[in-house]
């Protein structure tokens, strides 16, 4: 554990990692979404990250080409330890702080999906805002979550982080979404949290998830 916590332990190193949890970022968008760490301290904890074997960074190519971040195959074996403490976060005594980002929303579908869910197949592709995702599902699994577009998705849903979260809550009708393609994707979707524990689980995602972080960067 002490190992452990040398490599990820430094204030805002689980924070970048995080944010390379749905894939590549450039050194810009980790910025944006970490303001409260400056560019030389942001410069520092990637340095050190990937000189630990967490990440790493490479050139993308045309016609980006633009130097971006990723988790190594190691750094991925994290994903458990954030979704136990987001549940950890869930049963916090105090207040929420901070914000709800689409990736907060997007993260909480991995973190609480029901692991009894079965019998379906689907690639979604998942537009909030300005953010991309897609989504693939094997037998009721979710077998990958990334940012980015779809290849063939047998669904494209264009809405807002609030509207999408409330409608897998149960909160909203399934017409609250933009749909094209096959709904019943959708339908399952929602089926797949419509069980009391699940919308309950995925109701506090927000909280859970944004607790973790405000002590991460406080």
């Amino acid at each position: 554990m002490a190992h452990s916590l040398d490599v990820v332990g430094d204030r805002w190193a689980m924070l970048v990692v995080r944010e390379l949890r749905l894939g590549p970022r450039r050194f810009n968008d980790l910025q944006v979404s970490l303001p409260k760490a400056g560019p030389n301290v942001l410069t520092q904890r990637l340095r050190d990250l990937e000189v630990a074997g967490v990440l790493r960074k490479h050139t993308l190519p045309a016609p980006a080409r633009v130097q971006v971040y990723e988790l190594t195959e190691w750094g991925a074996e994290l994903e458990p330890v954030f979704q136990a403490l987001a549940r950890w976060g869930m049963r916090s005594p105090n207040a929420r702080e901070g914000t709800v980002t689409n990736d907060t929303v997007m993260l909480g579908t991995r973190t609480f999906w029901p692991p009894e869910s079965t019998g379906w197949d689907a690639t979604l592709q998942v537009s909030l805002g300005r953010d991309t995702y897609r989504m693939t599902v094997v037998d009721g699994r979710l077998t990958d979550l990334a940012r980015g577009e779809a290849v063939r998705p047998d669904t494209t849903v264009t809405t807002d982080q609030h509207t999408f979260n409330a409608v897998l809550n149960g909160e909203l009708a399934l017409d609250a979404l933009a749909i094209e393609g096959d709904r019943e994707p959708v339908r399952r979707l929602v089926k797949t949290f419509s069980s009391v524990g699940g919308r309950q689980e995925f109701q506090a995602v927000a909280d859970a998830v944004v607790r973790v972080e405000a002590a991460q960067a406080g």
